[in-house]
């Protein structure tokens, strides 16, 4: 008999978001014909972070009664400041100043707690931050920051799944996951071991996710992901709500995860630099978890984006069928290995296949990879899992790490072209 374990933990704290659409590739203006290649793939380029500004000021006019933007433009739920640990002293001083402390995140095993303070009435989300850093100079206050996917799933399913494949190994490792819900009533998923969390009582599937846990450990008779025989710890950190994507949920979910021991975890998200996020992913990776992260799709000379950025995390980005990096993808040091992430084939709607694009794609063939090396968070076992991953590497640009591939491709394999799929 085939069938999905799901076990379902309620996250009353947990908050969930809209996911962002992925930035397109645009095309070139006709008008730019007469001007250089080099010219016009400048423009091209430059109009990624553009379309992504545009996409945010969308989301916040759209739901402006509960989203606001930071002073970079970056979008944070209206009203709410973060505070790491602070101390009886800073929240009886935030009290006395209108604060009321709405919910917090607490992870035992690090000694880590996020208060989420609510402003007083009449006062903006940033003059909030303001008034709780200088009433305490020595505390730790952020905005809670909203971060989004990093690839875009086709809207046609390519063919239909098929059945499971019988048999999978009895040997499991396990993998975490920040996303979207999954369709865990999708085929690949039938001899799965899926524990979920987030959103109370209820399931919130989305194509993001399902594509995304599809390529960890989906397996039928069309396809199969990474490590088939995995148990999944997948977090919902959206579900479906327009402050879906908060710091405060992924804080939850990584409490969660640690709870767990969940060595490896896939975050194919982005967003802005947090102080309280970088402070709970140190804290993570210094006592032995690997973060996986999507370096993001907003071009090569945008901004870095998080949490791929933060130090220590196995930053990844995206290359196509031929190894050649895609166009949309990010550059610079963060950038640890490269792996397929287009002309690649998931899980789609209907239970059937679509085609991906994205370095969210590519970040979870890496986690499937390094998890299979690592039962338990250790510190000294993550470093030498990941050297011995980049030891096999494909070395695509200049000798050694770049800034562009990393250390080089990985997993190269693992890529099922959805064109052979169509035909079926």
């Amino acid at each position: 008999m085939h069938y999905v374990w799901v076990m379902t933990m309620t996250a009353a704290a947990a908050t969930a978001q809209v996911r962002l659409p992925a930035v397109p590739v645009p095309t070139l203006p006709l008008q730019a014909l007469p001007q250089t290649l080099g010219q016009m793939q400048a423009q091209s380029l430059d109009r990624l972070n553009d379309l992504r500004r545009l996409e945010i000021r969308r989301l916040i006019r759209t739901n402006r009664r509960v989203l606001d933007a930071d002073p970079h433009g970056e979008p944070v739920i209206r009203d709410e400041i973060l505070a790491l640990s602070p101390t009886d002293a800073a929240l009886s001083g935030a009290r006395s100043r209108g604060f009321i402390v709405d919910r917090q995140q607490v992870i035992e095993a690090m000694n880590i707690r996020v208060v989420v303070f609510k402003a007083p009435p009449g006062m903006s989300t940033k003059a909030a931050l303001r008034t709780l850093r200088e009433a305490d100079p020595g505390g730790s206050y952020d905005y809670n920051h909203i971060y989004s996917s990093s690839g875009a799933v086709s809207a046609a399913g390519r063919s239909n799944a098929g059945t499971a494949h019988e048999g999978s190994s009895s040997v499991r490792v396990r993998i975490g996951l920040l996303d979207t819900g999954i369709d865990v009533t999708h085929p690949v998923f039938r001899e799965s071991v899926i524990h979920a969390w987030g959103c109370g009582d209820h399931v919130v599937p989305a194509a993001h996710g399902t594509a995304v846990a599809s390529l960890l450990i989906g397996h039928s008779t069309e396809f199969q992901g990474v490590r088939p025989g995995a148990e999944l710890y997948a977090a919902d950190v959206y579900c479906g709500r327009p402050t879906g994507g908060a710091v405060d949920a992924l804080v939850a979910a990584f409490a969660w995860l640690v709870r767990e021991r969940v060595p490896v975890i896939n975050v194919s998200l982005v967003g802005p630099k947090n102080a309280l996020l970088e402070t709970v992913i140190g804290s993570l990776v210094g006592a032995g978890y690997i973060i996986v992260a999507a370096v993001g799709n907003d071009g090569p000379a945008a901004p870095p984006l998080y949490p791929a950025s933060y130090p220590h995390v196995v930053g990844v980005t995206a290359v196509d069928a031929h190894g050649h990096v895609l166009i949309e993808a990010a550059r610079g040091p963060q950038v640890m290995f490269a792996s397929p992430g287009a002309e690649l084939a998931a899980a789609g709607n209907d239970h059937g296949y679509a085609a991906v694009r994205g370095t969210s794609f590519a970040a979870p063939i890496v986690a499937a990879l390094l998890a299979s090396d690592m039962t338990e968070p250790d510190a000294g076992n993550a470093e030498a899992v990941i050297a011995a991953l980049a030891k096999t590497a494909v070395d695509l640009g200049p000798p050694g790490r770049d800034l562009t591939y990393g250390f080089g491709l990985v997993g190269a394999d693992h890529r099922i072209d959805p064109a052979t799929l169509d035909r079926r």
